[in-house]
């Protein structure tokens, strides 16, 4: 590799008052163990400091900067230039929602949708604090865990086609966190959520494809949530119809 070395990134970007962006091309020093997010940050400080994007922890953790890299939702935290050069980096904001600036994307549809599972632990009768914590076995908390590793960073929406085709769907990442809750043996929620869960926007409109899994950073397994709560749906629903079943 040549001393002095660049990388070019084409970004998106877009401003409020445009109806549609447009991409501007900047070569950056290429690296090695730079990330896309890192080539961004440069760009900032040394190029173009109107660029609008979100970004925290610069671990993959915090789940603030996921974005289109060369079509694919990626953490732009993670992915490191050497696996594009010496090609260019097409960088975009993720796909299938609203963009309030540049890479930016507007959030209040997704908090909407977590907001209507009701991502909490629901108790129909609290028990007084002298009486102590609710305690769990290391297998109730394995039934759930796998699911609380989330990290909201929307890539699985970015990858889902039923999220770019069904505006209400509620999408992998909400109902994952749905069954987070409904297999914790402290909650009591799962009739309440039901009502969002197994509408045709919620466990129903997914026509499982599976790209939510594939992307997920954190091995959370979206589509396996998804097609674990139709199974307890249809099972509710079947026991009603018979002669013991609740009513």
């Amino acid at each position: 590799m040549a001393r002095g070395a660049t990388i070019k990134l084409d970004v998106f970007r877009c401003r409020p008052e445009d109806e549609r962006g447009t991409f501007r091309s900047y070569d950056v020093p290429y690296r090695e163990h730079w990330v896309v997010l890192d080539a961004l940050n440069w760009i900032k400080d040394y190029m173009d400091g109107t660029l609008s994007y979100r970004w925290s922890c610069r671990m993959g953790v915090c789940g603030s900067c996921g974005m289109m890299i060369n079509g694919q939702p990626a953490l732009s935290c993670a992915v490191f230039l050497k696996s594009y050069y010496p090609n260019s980096i097409r960088v975009e904001p993720l796909s299938y929602f609203p963009v309030d600036r540049d890479l930016m994307i507007d959030l209040e549809g997704f908090l909407a949708k977590l907001k209507s599972i009701k991502p909490w632990i629901i108790h129909e009768d609290e028990k007084p604090l002298e009486a102590g914590e609710y305690l769990q076995t290391p297998g109730e908390l394995a039934a759930f865990k796998q699911y609380s590793m989330c990290i909201n960073c929307m890539l699985c929406y970015a990858a889902c086609p039923v999220v770019g085709a069904e505006e209400d769907f509620l999408g992998p990442a909400v109902i994952a966190l749905a069954q987070r809750y409904n297999l914790d043996s402290r909650d009591q929620g799962a009739e309440e959520r039901s009502v969002a869960i197994d509408a045709d926007e919620g466990i129903w409109g997914c026509t499982f494809v599976g790209e939510c899994t594939e992307v997920c950073p954190k091995q959370v397994d979206p589509a396996g949530a998804i097609q674990r709560a139709k199974v307890a749906s249809a099972k509710n629903w079947y026991s009603k119809l018979l002669p013991w079943g609740e009513r």
